[in-house]
């Protein structure tokens, strides 16, 4: 059996399952969506996942686009195996939860190292920091209010996980200021 399909493949691979694309069409529906809020995909490694999805046979090349004087763009598509790990991926993504690892424990962990301002400090500034992550989870998600319900679930499950985490902030820092 083929090893697991990594975040960012199995990310690429839904992609084109819903339509064949090629990179850099790919790139705009990943930063339209807000994907790399949630997903670890750059530009730069599009076409590299690109590769190792073809050279698994899980896409292949379905066109070239660009006319004209555009420069000539690979468009890939799924194939019927790509289709079926995708699915197969895709569930097993929904039905098992994982461990995350979020430095955020392992700064906590080694926290009394830390001066008490100095704490203070680093948890104001990752108050703001969640809250610039809420805006930018949020203008992608009203910039598609007729989203399909799957990418408003995306983006809901994404604001749920981030409000969660300033309620944690909040009362972990007020408990921090009991405690002068």
């Amino acid at each position: 059996m083929a090893p697991a399909l990594t975040p960012a493949e199995l990310t690429l691979l839904g992609l084109l399952v819903e339509k064949p694309r090629h990179g850099y069409e790919l790139d705009e529906v990943i930063t339209a969506r807000g994907m790399r809020e949630w997903t670890e995909i750059g530009f730069s490694s599009i076409y590299y996942l690109l590769g190792r999805l073809r050279d698994r046979g899980l896409i292949t090349e379905v066109a070239t686009g660009g006319t004209g004087r555009a420069r000539a763009r690979k468009v890939f598509g799924a194939t019927d195996r790509g289709r079926e790990v995708c699915a197969a991926e895709a569930e097993a993504a929904i039905a098992r939860p994982r461990p995350v690892f979020p430095p955020v424990l392992v700064g906590l962990a080694s926290q009394p190292l830390i001066p008490p301002d100095r704490l203070r400090e680093a948890l104001a500034a990752r108050a703001a920091a969640l809250d610039e992550r809420v805006e930018a989870v949020r203008r992608p998600a009203d910039a598609q209010p007729d989203a399909p319900a799957f990418v408003r679930a995306i983006f809901d499950f994404s604001l749920h996980q981030l409000a969660a985490e300033q309620r944690w902030l909040s009362g972990y820092r007020a408990t921090l200021e009991g405690d002068r």
